[in-house]
């Protein structure tokens, strides 16, 4: 157990999956979107990718800088910063993975979100590859509360932007995307559920 937590940190177990399936090895650009102090990073940055972070918590960029300083002393510090979703400094079709694990359902309404969502797409290259978790209405949709602006009341007391699999399923093809991995979502203990949505630029 040590020697996986050296190689792969703290990881999203659902992006863990990815990686073991091979589904990122060709890529060589990644992003993280709301990277944090880089939990998802670990892999990418020991293993001779091309990365990139950006979180609105200075905090957070400090903290990932040193730990990307300490993996890979070859990626400039540059590459990490603090920034948005919606406003990502970068130029269209960049990347060949992002990562975007719990951000989206921080969206204050549908606009925001659809902001959020479409910058990030706007950088990620044809063929390229998103992977989001966010969290969902899917399987506890009797016990959530409507908050207006699409947000809702989660039984755990957050308020979240919430989705369902028909909104994701119309956002694929909105983006003129496709599912590589189909739709899972994870309950817990019916206080929220967590949805891991994958998907492939065309």
């Amino acid at each position: 157990m040590n020697a996986v937590r050296e190689s792969f940190g703290d990881i999203d177990i659902y992006l863990f999956d990815q990686l073991l399936k091979g589904r990122f090895d060709h890529c060589k650009t990644v992003l993280d979107v709301g990277c944090g102090k880089g939990r998802n990073l670990v892999y990418f940055l020991k293993n001779g990718f091309d990365v990139y972070g950006i979180d609105a918590n200075p905090a957070a960029i400090r903290a990932v800088r040193e730990l990307a300083s300490a993996l890979n002393p070859q990626i400039p510090s540059e590459h990490f910063i603090t920034g948005v979703a919606e406003h990502l400094p970068y130029g269209r079709n960049f990347f060949d993975l992002i990562i975007c694990n719990a951000v989206l359902h921080f969206s204050r309404d549908q606009h925001h979100f659809d902001q959020m969502l479409n910058a990030i797409w706007n950088v990620l290259k044809p063929g390229g590859y998103l992977f989001v978790r966010l969290a969902s209405s899917i399987g506890i949709e009797t016990l959530i509360r409507d908050a207006g602006n699409g947000t809702w009341l989660l039984p755990d007391g957050s308020e979240r932007f919430l989705v369902d699999e028909q909104t994701l399923l119309e956002y694929t093809d909105k983006l003129n995307g496709i599912l590589y991995e189909p739709i899972k979502t994870t309950n817990v203990q019916n206080l929220r559920c967590m949805t891991t949505w994958c998907l492939q630029k065309k």
